[in-house]
């Protein structure tokens, strides 16, 4: 009975040493072949993101640019604040749901040494260094701008006769201290259409720089991962990611009024950011290890910094400067449908944290 019992044991033993080397211990050719094969059909699925984001984004960023020939696309029309809206929530959600996380993922990750990364918060702290850097670019842009804008009104003769009206009219500037002249008053100098679309020019631009920050880091990501079965639901992920991005930043750029070189370089700028990402990962992808310290820290840094800007610009440039609009505020219908807009947006995107 005891012999039975030892040897019922040994076999059992024999059993846990031998079952992961059944599971897990395949031959190392088998393995170089799968690892080939995944590697060729990881290629596949990165060529398919490509094409697929390109395509995407340029559709996405030029609906609303569409605007200045599509009457109903027409910045001033209800449409295009539910559109704006819409985008807005998208890129609400992409900072808090997809790019922050993941900053907190690689700068708490056990990879990076305990001092000083796991004493202290850098992901929260880099994101509010971003958002208060963000406030200051903003403000001084703006205010630079303006100031420049107003030496340059105050330097020019006035022409057409002395019809101060018309003048001021020219491309689309209203100059305010004329009007005072007059004795009446269009409102402060924030309100003018002249400061409005330096606003928007200011916006946009920052908007872009806070876009391709994360869409860079996402992109290289995606190059460098050998496993199809996390870039399969990436492609599909992504393309609607940057799909509904660009109709946040095309309804900027459209505001902000550029000529059709500056529209077109941002608009190509945006939709070459992620394939070009995705080109760089897969020359690295050898190279690359997506857990070494130095890719962690600066994959976590940059996604950090990129959700400041666009959780700030999100909140304070594009909602809060949409539904303080007089316009919306006087429309119960277009502010009641703003914010279920706003809501789709943000919960449609933030249901793609599923899969991406």
């Amino acid at each position: 009975m005891n012999k039975l019992r030892q040897h019922s044991f040994l076999a059992f033993l024999c059993l846990i040493l031998i079952l992961p080397t059944l599971v897990f211990g395949e031959c190392t050719c088998d393995e170089e072949e799968d690892g080939d094969r995944n590697k060729t059909e990881a290629l596949k699925y990165k060529l398919a993101a490509i094409a697929s984001i390109l395509v995407a984004s340029a559709i996405g960023v030029g609906i609303p640019i569409l605007g200045k020939t599509i009457p109903a696309l027409h910045p001033d029309r209800n449409i295009f604040f539910l559109i704006k809206a819409f985008a807005a929530g998208v890129i609400l959600a992409t900072g808090f749901i997809h790019v922050l996380p993941d900053a907190f993922d690689n700068l708490t990750s056990p990879c990076l040494k305990e001092n000083p990364w796991g004493k202290f918060p850098f992901t929260g702290f880099v994101a509010m260094v971003a958002a208060i850097g963000t406030l200051m670019v903003d403000a001084s842009a703006t205010s630079y701008y303006s100031r420049s804008h107003s030496k340059n009104n105050q330097a020019q003769p006035v022409e057409n006769g002395g019809d101060e009206e018309k003048a001021g009219e020219h491309e689309g500037h209203v100059h305010v201290h004329t009007h005072a002249t007059h004795g009446h008053s269009h409102g402060s100098v924030d309100t003018s259409p002249t400061t409005q679309l330096l606003r928007h020019r200011v916006i946009s631009q920052v908007l872009e720089l806070g876009i391709i920050v994360h869409s860079v880091i996402i992109g290289i990501s995606l190059g460098a991962s050998e496993s199809p079965d996390t870039i399969r639901p990436l492609v599909a992920a992504l393309t609607f990611h940057q799909f509904f991005e660009g109709m946040g930043l095309g309804g900027c750029i459209s505001q902000a009024k550029f000529k059709a070189r500056g529209v077109a370089i941002m608009a190509l700028f945006f939709s070459l950011t992620t394939p070009v990402g995705i080109a760089i990962g897969i020359g690295i992808s050898n190279v690359y290890k997506e857990n070494s310290p130095t890719a962690l820290i600066v994959e976590g840094v940059f996604n950090a910094a990129s959700a400041g800007i666009l959780i700030y610009m999100s909140l304070v440039d594009l909602l809060a400067a949409d539904f303080m609009n007089p316009k919306m505020q006087s429309n119960g219908r277009l502010q009641a449908g703003a914010n279920i807009a706003l809501l789709l947006g943000a919960g449609c995107m933030s249901l793609l944290a599923k899969w991406a």
